[in-house]
């Protein structure tokens, strides 16, 4: 009787390094430095996120927020992308990211070191824009935007930095150089690095803020906040310029990691579509229209959540130190749930289908904008009991929002990331560059715009209606109205988009 041979293929991996480190030992000399870069990156934008939201907030309410991503958020969006897609015929990827990248360090340091400390010089007198909302207090948050431009810049740029660098530069990087079956395995890893640059930034941020016990009379605490924070966003930042460059050196010419004839986004000597040719073949295309539609869906999700949670935080918080110490230690808790959920959501990518695992960021959200909603709206009817345990509605309602807020980002940072990312790897390659662009940049911007819009339009109205400036709080169940149709949209896109992701899969 003949014995079989035959045996069970051994695992890739030992079931606990498949949960936590699904990485190959001669893959770290890839891995590690793009972990690295995405550290970076994350670490840069979660500083100038909080800074910019200290600085607006705090100066004009978070009311006036609404009317700056409008206005000059998504204007200056389109402009980076129309820019952007003509450079890419022009530079190769690697003189494409620099190029992107530069613009920003300059600014960010020039904001601290020289825009700030002379801002009575730049901006208008207090007087000049109180005289300006007297006359015309239908433009009341406009004008007072106007009183503290620079502050706004700084708030666009920092939005962009998001959309430009994050978003857009290192995902289209990772997407060129990863194949969609280390994708699965990479980009969570990937993204658990990253991670810990929010550890970093909120422990940053709160060290910071808390010099100001330390400075000598007559001396700004913010000033001396942002100078020490700003030095470290432009080392950041040009550490990020130095990895960059040792990967297209040292990884992109070994053939283990990357095995086509010419490095991403070298130029190729064929005739290149127009810039016109180019839109409309993007804009055409149904399988970059749902990806959009996701990230249209989460940026007004997204949008009206913060937007009402940032109202809380103002009257508790009047002062930037004050706001920006909040503000990193919920960028210290969201580091740490990310981490935690991206171990989670790894494992999630790996075993269950793309549909599955895009549906999940979107059913967080209902479920915590339901409950921050709701409690907004009742908070009045439950005054009288939170009294009786020592506490308010706003304490409440701040703490119960940056709970969702933390729950709500680390999922989307740990599934909604990887899984819109994992659906541009099918594409073609002037697909992930010009592609990407529009939807990442543009649908990003149009995204928050869009809830944006909303909130401008409700104030517009309700303030006609009131013959005062309206606030956050009168308009609250018309938010909760368009929060909760814009998630139903946001899963329909998944449904929709996870058929198309799995077929191309199975093409692939």
């Amino acid at each position: 009787m003949a014995i079989s041979n035959t045996s069970k293929p051994q695992p890739e991996f030992s079931k606990l390094r498949q949960i936590f480190f699904p990485i190959h030992s001669y893959e770290l000399k890839k891995a590690i430095p793009m972990g690295f870069i995405f550290f970076f990156i994350l670490f840069n934008y979660t500083c100038v996120r909080n800074i910019k939201d200290s600085l607006v907030v705090t100066n004009t309410g978070a009311e006036a927020l609404s009317y700056l991503k409008l206005f000059c958020v998504t204007p200056s969006a389109i402009l980076f992308m129309l820019i952007y897609t003509k450079a890419s015929d022009i530079l190769s990827n690697e003189h494409l990211f620099y190029a992107s990248l530069s613009p920003f360090i300059i600014f960010f340091g020039l904001f601290a070191f020289v825009i700030y400390p002379h801002r009575e010089f730049f901006h208008p007198s207090v007087a000049t824009i109180t005289a300006l909302q007297g006359q015309f207090p239908s433009l009341h948050w406009p004008i007072a935007l106007l009183g503290v431009w620079s502050y706004g810049l700084f708030y666009v740029l920092a939005e962009l930095w998001g959309s430009a660098i994050l978003s857009l530069s290192f995902w289209q990087f990772a997407n060129q150089i990863t194949k969609t079956s280390e994708a699965k395995r990479m980009y969570a890893f990937f993204g658990l690095m990253a991670q810990f640059s929010l550890l970093f930034a909120g422990a940053v941020g709160r060290w910071s803020s808390d010099i100001r016990s330390k400075v000598l009379p007559g001396e700004d605490p913010w000033q001396i906040t942002l100078n020490y924070l700003m030095t470290v966003v432009v080392v950041c930042g040009i550490c990020t310029m130095m990895l960059y460059r040792w990967i297209y050196k040292n990884v992109l010419t070994d053939k283990r990691f990357y095995d086509k004839p010419e490095l991403p986004g070298v130029k190729k000597k064929k005739a290149k579509a127009g810039l016109i040719e180019s839109l409309k073949t993007i804009f055409t295309s149904p399988y970059l229209g749902l990806i959009a539609m996701l990230v249209i869906c989460y940026g007004i999700s997204v949008n009206v959540i913060e937007g009402l949670w940032k109202s809380q935080i103002k009257v508790r918080y009047t002062n930037e130190n004050d706001y920006n110490t909040f503000m990193s230690n919920v960028t210290t808790w969201t580091g740490i749930m990310s981490i935690i959920m991206l171990i989670i959501g790894g494992n999630i990518l790996r075993m269950f289908r793309w549909t599955i695992a895009a549906a999940i960021t979107p059913c967080v959200f209902i479920v915590g904008g339901i409950s921050f909603f709701s409690f907004v709206i009742f908070k009045d009817n439950l005054a009288g009991m939170l009294s009786n345990i020592g506490t308010n509605p706003v304490a409440v309602a701040v703490i119960l929002g940056a709970i969702i807020v933390t729950i709500s980002k680390s999922t989307k940072y740990a599934l909604f990331d990887l899984t819109k990312e994992m659906a541009y790897i099918p594409l073609d390659e002037e697909m992930k560059v010009k592609g990407k662009a529009v939807v990442d940049v543009v649908g990003g911007r149009l995204g928050k715009s869009g809830g944006a819009f909303c909130q401008v339009l409700l104030f517009s109205v309700v303030g006609s209606i009131m013959g005062t400036k309206a606030t956050f709080f009168q308009i609250v169940p018309y938010l909760f109205g368009v929060f909760l149709v814009i998630v139903t949209l946001w899963l329909l896109s998944v449904k929709s988009l996870g058929k198309k992701v799995e077929a191309a899969n199975k093409v692939n």
